[in-house]
């Protein structure tokens, strides 16, 4: 077991990291690697055997692999949306689809504010952005335990205003078998209903899972399945908690992602557009807090008013 009282070993590396300080957490069998660009997840592992996708410590992160998307995830449609009775123009930052996309803080240089063998907290104060005319105080708390890894992100609103606000997280599993290897393996997703999309990847409705290829309500292999769908109306256990699981053909092996109940979204993403040895090794399992376009239709969009905190909750635990 780790000394709680050990400060956590920095990854050196030259030249300098594009995602800056590197953050070396363990307890017991659980090693992560956290980022000080964006506090991102660049690598967990179990017994030495990777949880998620790792990308080298010289290269930014591929496909968004374990960065936090705050103060919304996914897309808004052409980076417009009302608040306020007032209309708001985001910078646009995926022009393929002419959308707004996952938010600002992915990008920023976060700052360590306490930290010990086991555990790391970031924090970043996100002033007035292109569109987001507001003041966040945020945090990212990463902790290993028995359990495996848990995340805390929490936003307390230091600004005079009222703000609209959302989370989620882009976190691939990965049984470690390298590229194409999604086909073979196991996917278990609670999850009724299934979020269509036009050619902008923005929703046009919601449909049942049942007698589709997205019902993973039971435990099957992905196959050829492509994914970059969004997901709700989640199962959850007697804990609150919605847990997806990766698992080997055999169930000798797996990765699996929880989700507390302040998030009742989750997208799911195959990795089909990815490069080389990232295509299909995993699958992003990203917890989120509010559906793809949701600050132009408010769907499950936070009102943070001034000197209000909240806090969302997930992790992954070896299986």
């Amino acid at each position: 077991m780790a000394d709680a009282n050990r400060t956590p070993r920095n990854e050196q590396s030259e030249p300098l990291s594009p995602t800056g300080p590197q953050q070396v957490i363990e307890y017991g069998d659980y090693r992560a690697v956290l980022t000080g660009v964006g506090a991102g997840l660049r690598g967990l592992s179990h017994r030495g055997r990777p949880l998620v996708v790792k990308y080298p410590v010289g290269q930014a992160p591929p496909g968004g692999a374990g960065q936090l998307l705050v103060p919304w995830p996914n897309r808004v449609r052409d980076g417009r949306y009302a608040f306020n009775g007032q209309e708001q123009q985001l910078d646009i930052s995926e022009p393929a689809t002419h959308n707004a996309s996952h938010g600002f803080v992915r990008w920023l240089p976060w700052r360590v504010v306490a930290e010990d063998a086991a555990s790391v907290r970031f924090g970043l104060r996100l002033y007035p952005m292109h569109g987001y005319p507001h003041i966040l105080e945020l945090t990212a708390s990463y902790r290993l335990g028995e359990g495996g890894l848990s995340v805390e992100v929490a936003a307390r609103n230091v600004g005079p205003t009222a703000a609209p606000y959302g989370i989620g997280a882009h976190p691939y599993l990965t049984l470690g078998l390298g590229p194409g290897s999604l086909d073979d393996a196991v996917l278990e997703l609670p999850a009724d209903t299934w979020i269509p999309v036009d050619e902008r990847l923005i929703p046009t409705g919601r449909e049942d899972v049942g007698g589709t290829g997205y019902d993973f309500r039971k435990a099957r292999a992905i196959g050829d399945t492509r994914l970059d769908t969004a997901f709700t109306d989640l199962h959850r256990d007697a804990d609150g908690r919605a847990r997806v699981r990766l698992t080997s053909p055999d169930g000798g092996r797996g990765a699996e992602l929880w989700v507390g109940e302040e998030i009742g979204w989750l997208q799911l993403y195959s990795g089909d557009g990815l490069p080389g040895a990232y295509r299909r090794a995993g699958v992003a399992v990203e917890p989120m807090s509010c559906p793809p376009n949701a600050l132009a239709t408010g769907e499950d969009v936070v009102r943070l008013e001034p000197g209000e905190r909240v806090a969302h909750h997930w992790g992954i635990s070896a299986l």
